[in-house]
């Protein structure tokens, strides 16, 4: 089993993540692309999929994702399995917390991929969210506030690796 995890990063709190992603679970299991130098077509080698990406202003994609977003609707994700990691800031952008993570799961979930990885709400301070479960009891992802709570990013970052391979393991 090899993941593939694909991230666009403007500030390097998501290529942070991405670095300590890849310390937690190691090289053997995962390979690291940051998107702007990659690109998106590797994604097809990969039956388990991680996308990192922030959100920027008022709720906006990262950079990279945007400048590749038109691509993502050639992708067959039937039968592989994803999850999501983003970054936000409850503080500055309370009413758009992790929203481009929320964007990028509905962007991608009629491709027909198995979504792992959703996370609760709780111990995360904000208004609203794209990135929320119909219900708003989870995330459809990690969320991960660098600016705000970085003290927590690597707890929370390890946490959810070690449930998304059990999901995994469940799933095969």
């Amino acid at each position: 089993m090899k993941i593939g995890l694909f991230y666009g990063s403007t500030t390097c709190f998501s290529e942070m993540t991405a670095e300590k992603m890849e310390e937690f679970l190691g090289a053997d299991l995962l390979d690291v692309y940051n998107i702007k130098e990659s690109g998106l077509a590797s994604i097809k080698d990969y039956d388990i999929l991680i996308f990192g990406i922030s959100t920027w202003d008022y709720g906006e994609l990262q950079e990279d994702w945007e400048a590749l977003w038109d691509e993502i609707d050639n992708f067959n994700l039937e039968g592989k399995i994803v999850a999501f990691f983003g970054q936000g800031d409850q503080e500055g952008y309370a009413e758009w917390f992790v929203d481009a993570m929320g964007i990028l799961h509905d962007k991608l979930l009629p491709l027909g991929p198995q979504v792992v990885g959703y996370w609760p709400t709780q111990g995360y301070e904000f208004q609203a969210s794209k990135a929320l479960t119909s219900d708003e009891s989870h995330f459809v992802g990690l969320p991960l506030d660098d600016e705000c709570q970085f003290d927590l990013s690597e707890q929370r970052i390890n946490e959810w690796l070690t449930q998304i391979l059990e999901e995994i393991s469940e799933l095969s």
